[in-house]
């Protein structure tokens, strides 16, 4: 069963950054790309980010493009998302999860149970 740990999240005025982490064990983490999710209020889960099983490619919501950089650490099986000039609209729970790389839906069924980033105006 795959375990999924997320974390780094907190509260940050609008136009700050923060940098969350994933920590997964249970799979073969250099096998998968991996992607990260947010859930704002009231609102489904949204894809934000992925990367491929290397780090070589990355892919982006329209919505964090050239504010948000994926990166990963396969010796440590941890994937990590840099936000900068954050903005309100930004607030939600984050979730990693694995992905097929280009697509945006998390291929397996566990979530973790997110962190929560909190940006103020």
């Amino acid at each position: 069963q795959v375990q999924l740990v997320e974390s780094g999240g907190g509260l940050v005025q609008a136009g700050g950054s923060l940098r969350l982490s994933c920590a997964v064990s249970g799979r073969t983490f250099r096998n998968y790309s991996m992607g990260w999710f947010r859930q704002a209020p009231g609102k489904g889960r949204q894809f934000v980010t992925g990367i491929s099983w290397n780090g070589g490619s990355t892919y982006y919501a329209d919505s964090v493009k050239g504010r948000f950089t994926i990166s990963r650490d396969n010796a440590k099986n941890t994937v990590y998302l840099q936000m900068n000039s954050l903005k309100p609209e930004d607030t939600a729970v984050y979730y990693c999860n694995a992905v097929q790389f280009g697509y945006r839906v998390g291929l397996w069924r566990d979530w973790g149970q997110g962190t929560q980033v909190t940006v103020s105006s």
